[in-house]
């Protein structure tokens, strides 16, 4: 009889450690809702940032004296990582980078630029992030859209029409 209880008591304790367990790793991800907001504020930001510099280099943008669309996409990608907002960086995938900083650094960002190169257009991932959070990290492709990227960008006039010259990698925290 002791055994029997024994028996019990210790099938109870482990259903009691799996939900446990399941209701931990439950905790440690974050909901569907969530990835799904902080998903579509990547698209819009996307959306965002290309309309601006298509704008930009449209608008402003006259000769190769003119401050380039580009760097002004860096400046404002930098002051909006300083406040804290997300992280948005502006990568090459020719391989021939304008700037020698402006490559994929980490695995997400090589895996992502691989499957922008095959044609894809969104590439996401959902990663542990520095304060205990999540951080759904995204890219894009940035294909060359207007005749006057080829001023500062010469190589690009070989590429493909729609096909990614560059790409925007973000890092955006999941609330």
């Amino acid at each position: 009889m002791k055994r029997m209880l024994l028996g019990v008591v210790a099938m109870v304790g482990m259903v009691v450690v799996g939900f446990s367990l399941v209701a931990q790793d439950a905790a440690k991800k974050p909901s569907k809702e969530a990835v799904e907001r902080t998903r579509d504020t990547i698209k819009m930001l996307d959306d965002v940032y290309k309309s601006a510099v298509v704008l930009i280099t449209d608008k402003y943008v006259h000769s190769d004296e003119d401050y380039a669309a580009g760097s002004a996409t860096v400046d404002l990608f930098a002051a909006i990582k300083a406040k804290g907002w997300h992280v948005a960086e502006l990568l090459d995938v020719t391989g021939d980078p304008y700037d020698s900083e402006n490559v994929a650094n980490d695995d997400f960002e090589k895996m992502a630029v691989e499957k922008i190169k095959q044609g894809e257009a969104f590439v996401e991932a959902v990663e542990p992030g520095k304060d205990g959070g999540f951080v759904l990290r995204a890219m894009t492709p940035v294909p060359v859209v207007l005749e006057k990227c080829t001023m500062c960008h010469e190589h690009y006039k070989a590429v493909a029409p729609g096909a990614a010259i560059g790409a925007i990698s973000y890092a955006v925290p999941v609330r």
